[in-house]
């Protein structure tokens, strides 16, 4: 049987799914026949996706939340229940990020980068794994960044967050071990998407550098000199939901063309 024809039927939710890889990831979950809740703050995206989603045949549904805040969460937990009739796949993909020396990182910006990235992690986290343990299935893969397995100037709080979020899969995927559950991170380079097109702009605002420029010292940190794709990304969050996947566990698994091999 194709690996994902295991997949019908089951129940996904993709944070930060509005747009780039969590639109991508939804999609992909969706013609896999996976029913799909999406959300994210920005409702008229997730609705759009969702909408589109339905009218190709799939099953999905737009639920706003904020993931750095605890109610939200909860009720996104409970709107997806009731959709779904359970979650058994979480991939935590809402983030932020930014750049700035470290002596002008604002507390403001360094808080909200984590609350953000590691923190909405945690929450979503905390809220899905506990009933997937409970049945004993269930996957869970957080969006992390190569940034989170090595470091760089300019980006301590994002790096720091990214981090955070793969210690925080390592303890869950150890704790889940024995109860069916799997938690891995995916560690992406640079991705073609809105994100990686304001840290362009935000490299031309602050060095000066015409788009060509600030183009290539992104794509001078990938040894393949590309953005990955986003499909890309959804084809690793596919692969790790597949029941052939269940030994993979608590892995930082990096998708950026061989950028950091340690």
């Amino acid at each position: 049987m194709h690996e994902e024809a295991t997949l019908a039927g089951r129940g996904a939710v993709v944070t930060g799914g509005g747009r780039g890889i969590g639109a991508e990831i939804a999609r992909s979950l969706a013609a896999a026949g996976v029913q799909v809740v999406i959300a994210a703050r920005s409702v008229g995206e997730i609705e759009q996706l969702a909408t589109a989603l339905r009218e190709d045949g799939g099953r999905a549904w737009a639920v706003p939340c904020d993931v750095t805040d605890e109610d939200s969460v909860r009720q996104l937990a409970a709107d997806a229940n009731a959709r779904l009739g359970h979650v058994d796949i979480l991939v935590a993909n809402a983030g932020i990020a930014g750049s700035s020396p470290l002596h002008r990182q604002s507390l403001d910006d360094w808080n909200r980068t984590l609350a953000v990235n590691a923190t909405g992690t945690f929450l979503c986290v905390r809220e899905f794994a506990p009933a997937m343990a409970q049945r004993g299935w269930g996957r869970i893969i957080s969006i992390a960044s190569i940034a989170g397995r090595t470091g760089a100037p300019y980006i301590s709080a994002y790096a720091a967050s990214k981090h955070a979020v793969i210690g925080l899969t390592r303890c869950v995927a150890a704790e889940l071990a024995a109860k069916g559950v799997t938690a891995n991170a995916i560690c992406p380079g640079y991705v073609d998407t809105e994100m990686t097109k304001d840290s362009i702009e935000r490299i031309m605002s602050k060095t000066g550098l015409g788009r060509e420029e600030a183009l290539a010292s992104i794509l001078a940190t990938s040894p393949q000199r590309r953005l990955v794709e986003p499909d890309e990304v959804a084809h690793a969050v596919m692969a790790l939901c597949a029941e052939s996947a269940r030994g993979i566990n608590g892995q930082a698994i990096g998708i950026d063309g061989g950028g950091f091999l340690g």
